[in-house]
């Protein structure tokens, strides 16, 4: 007897349906098929009934492929959603995550396991169909209908020939969170139309602007970003910088960023140059109810971390552009994150003590500086700012796998002091670097790392010991993400998007706090779940309306922006207006956790 044995019930399924940039999904036709009896279920648009044709309780398993589609498609429709679901993706994923695969695709996880499919050019056909929406003809409704058998009978191959590779149950709980998705991916965040309008309208004008503005060193041309005129600004004012492999300035975001915390001179060119480089304002994807909806990706990183696309997804563009964030009169929004989580992972999943201890203080980094020495005890981050920054930054450059030389930059200090500073980071904290040391050792004996709840990555023949000592963090930490937002969409919360380590909420003002609680409770068990008990503590920023929301680090460019516009006559403007399921909890413990 196999594990889908033991349910009453196996369906597969498929939805087509046309989905719009920024809108909610529209179902065309549904496809199902029941693996025990070889039942086939198609449906057209017009047929469907209030509730879905196959079960959705304990004795049933819904099989899908990137299951949020489906399952998306139930939430438009007024549809439960399943308490089972397999999703072969997110296996797929898992099973070849690390490795040179082909594209993570039906197609492509068929072509994996040299299993024939539909041809890629009639797969792409089908889908414009869909697409195209309207009125369909007689003849192009089998077609679509048949299209969507053709997946039905792909997942029907793929199943067995995955059997082998599949982690239950612990792949339901994947399935659980891609449910959580679903709800995220049709609630959307709400985005002030009248100002992405204003902005998009007005788009060169503002860059314009800015240079004029920002440009006080003379390093751009026009709007474009000169090279020698910027290696003569460093020069003058004395400013090291990073090289490529072939002698050039790193000119990358990242570089930039880290230079221009250490260096502030650096910052307006820095966000001049990424402002000047948002050429594709227009793909932010916002539907008619002024909504940013696009797929958030989920399990595409090699940690498991969702990753939606950074020119559709408001918080994958600059930080200043988040100010297009702004509840609906009488709702309110909140952007709850861990305080510190990297460190309290690793804390908490090596055993160290003392990082403990650091944590406990509710600022690892000022606790950091007070167990090294360089800050007495009753510091704060206001008495010892510069301490805890170097301590930080410190304490950051070992979660990344950076050396001497990049956290020298960081701290504005020589190689030679930053290496200092990393050898008291392996004094301070030896459980910490024996169990790092450890999962290096690991994947390279094993060729695998894996997470509490069995994602995992192939180390491959290409070991980087950075990345290795880097996954178990990042991953538990996606690990926690997932059952955090599990947990909160099952209580009801409405989570408008995840963002690495944090989720932005969204209720009416009235409902807000307690929203909010029962969020942060969420949080804290599924860090205490994933961590063995050591639950993370959490910060919160509400926006009632008719504020709206504001990142720090973009305030002034977004300031700056609107300045701009003012001067031509242009201001901001204001915006328009699942199944019953046991306790997570209970699910987790009963599934059992992986090392």
């Amino acid at each position: 007897m196999t594990v889908l044995d033991t349910y009453r019930e196996v369906w597969l399924v498929d939805f087509e349906f046309g989905a719009r940039p920024g809108e909610r999904p529209t179902p065309l036709c549904l496809v199902a098929h029941e693996l025990h009896t070889s039942r086939t279920i198609r449906l057209w648009q017009d047929e469907f009934g209030p509730e879905p044709p196959y079960g959705l309780g304990a004795d049933s398993l819904v099989v899908a492929y990137y299951s949020t589609a489906e399952l998306g498609c139930h939430l438009v429709l007024g549809w439960l959603l399943p308490s089972n679901v397999l999703d072969l993706y997110t296996e797929f994923r898992r099973h070849t995550n690390g490795l040179v695969q082909p594209s993570s695709s039906l197609l492509g996880a068929m072509a994996y396991f040299g299993l024939d499919a539909i041809d890629i050019t009639e797969k792409d056909e089908m889908r414009r169909l869909a697409l195209r929406g309207g009125l369909y003809t007689a003849t192009e409704r089998v077609a679509l209908l048949d299209y969507c058998e053709s997946d039905v009978v792909a997942l029907a191959r793929l199943l067995p020939a995955m059997a082998p590779t599949l982690d239950l149950p612990r792949a339901l709980l994947r399935g659980r969170y891609m449910a959580s998705v679903a709800h995220m991916e049709h609630q959307g965040t709400p985005i002030d139309q009248q100002a992405l309008e204003a902005l998009q309208g007005h788009w060169d004008a503002i860059k314009l602007g800015l240079v004029e503005r920002l440009d006080h060193a003379d390093i751009f041309e026009g709007m474009t970003f000169k090279m020698s005129r910027f290696a003569a600004f460093l020069t003058e004012q004395g400013i090291p910088w990073p090289l490529t492999d072939t002698g050039r300035l790193e000119l990358k975001d990242d570089t930039l960023k880290d230079m221009a915390r250490v260096y502030p001179v650096i910052t307006p060119i820095r966000d001049l140059r990424h402002c000047l480089g948002q050429l594709r304002l227009t793909d932010l994807a916002v539907g008619a109810d002024d909504r940013n909806r696009c797929l958030l990706s989920p399990f595409r990183s090699r940690t498991g971390r969702n990753q939606p696309s950074n020119s559709k997804f408001i918080f994958g563009m600059a930080s200043w552009l988040r100010s297009l964030i702004k509840p609906e009169p009488g709702m309110a929004l909140a952007y709850i994150d861990w305080s510190q989580q990297e460190f309290g992972i690793a804390a908490a999943l090596s055993g160290d003590d003392a990082m403990k201890a650091a944590c406990e203080t509710g600022d690892p980094y000022i606790g950091f500086a007070i167990q090294a020495g360089a800050a007495p005890k009753g510091a704060t981050d206001k008495t010892h700012a510069r301490a805890r920054e170097q301590y930080k930054q410190c304490a950051l450059a070992v979660l990344y796998g950076m050396g001497p030389a990049s956290l020298a930059i960081r701290v504005e200090q020589s190689p030679a002091h930053a290496r200092e500073l990393l050898d008291i980071h392996r004094r301070t904290f030896p459980s910490y670097w024996r169990w790092s040391d450890a999962a290096v050792d690991v994947g390279m004996l094993t060729g695998h790392l894996g997470t509490t709840f069995g994602w995992r990555v192939q180390v491959g023949a290409i070991v980087n010991p950075r990345s290795m000592r880097n996954f178990p963090v990042q991953a538990n930490g996606a690990e926690m993400l997932r059952l955090a937002c599990i947990i909160a969409t099952e209580r009801g919360v409405g989570i408008c998007a995840p963002v690495h380590d944090a989720v932005l909420v969204e209720a009416p003002i009235d409902r807000i706090d307690h929203t909010v609680a029962v969020m942060q409770q969420a949080m804290a068990e599924s860090s205490g779940v994933v961590l063995g008990g050591f639950e993370l503590r959490t910060d919160v920023d509400v926006v009632r309306y008719p504020e709206r929301y504001s990142d720090k680090r973009g305030h002034q460019m977004w300031a700056t922006v609107w300045d701009i516009l003012a001067e031509q006559g242009v201001g901001p403007g204001v915006t328009k207006r699942g199944h019953q399921r046991p306790p997570v909890q209970s699910f987790v413990s009963s599934i059992g956790s992986t090392p």
